[in-house]
């Protein structure tokens, strides 16, 4: 069993409150650094907090949405032009994943999704329950309910011998609690305090069901200003832009 790290590069909801970066978290042991989710300021929290590009393997996806997959665009351009990558990377994520993210590049950068990269780039549709290596990360996703155009997922990702379960982005959903069981990091989106808004998990409602999601250590994530205003009234960690930890 080796060390794992998780640093949590952004934390924020869509809209950056509180100033936060959007999500992306950093995990490495001594068989892979990887990141889970990359929304559009990621490549700039990369930069801010220190974080090499080039010594990322894999990106895992949670969903669609710009505020977690919208900086590949960026990524893609830096690692050709800036530093000059030359190591293939993996993006692991929801069914129609390569289309909507050449799509974007278009949308930012037209023919940049076209130009003869210096790396190779492996896209991998995550199936629903279906575990799959990649590398030496064994990843299971698990369906949520959060529309984004595709299917969005819970994400099981195992690596050095620990499990790290990510919401993503959802309402309340019984997924959760098979994704996150036994887990000895589960991250939640909690995006408000209690008001409850469809698509998305409230903290009230996450406390409502911390029994049964049977993990080890609960972090916050993808905090609203509602939340951010109620930091001191919170029996769980809310997890901030630069901190880390050891599994």
């Amino acid at each position: 069993m080796s060390e794992v790290t998780v640093r949590f590069l952004g934390t924020g909801d869509a809209f950056g409150s509180g100033g936060r970066f959007q999500t992306c978290i950093c995990v490495e042991s001594e068989e892979s650094r990887f990141l889970i989710d990359f929304g559009a300021s990621s490549l700039i929290a990369m930069k801010c907090q220190g974080v090499n590009t080039s010594d990322i393997d894999a990106i895992f996806l949670s969903h669609l949405h710009g505020d977690h997959f919208g900086g590949l665009p960026f990524l893609f351009l830096h690692e050709q032009l800036v530093s000059k990558r030359t190591r293939p990377i993996t993006i692991a994520g929801p069914p129609g994943l390569e289309k909507r993210v050449y799509e974007a590049m278009e949308a930012f950068f037209p023919g940049s999704s076209r130009i003869q990269r210096r790396f190779a780039v492996d896209f991998v549709e995550l199936a629903e329950r279906t575990p799959i290596e990649i590398g030496k990360v064994r990843a299971t996703s698990f369906p949520v309910v959060h529309p984004s155009g595709s299917p969005s997922l819970a994400l099981r990702i195992e690596c050095g011998g620990k499990v790290i379960a990510y919401s993503g982005d959802t309402e309340w959903t019984d997924a959760l609690v098979a994704a996150a069981a036994g887990a000895d990091l589960f991250v939640s989106e909690a995006y408000y305090f209690s008001k409850s808004m469809k698509f998305h998990l409230d903290y009230r409602t996450l406390m409502d069901h911390r029994a049964e999601l049977r993990c080890g250590r609960l972090m916050l994530t993808h905090a609203s200003e509602d939340l951010l205003g109620r930091l001191g009234e919170l029996e769980a960690e809310c997890a901030q832009d630069g901190q880390w930890f050891i599994v």
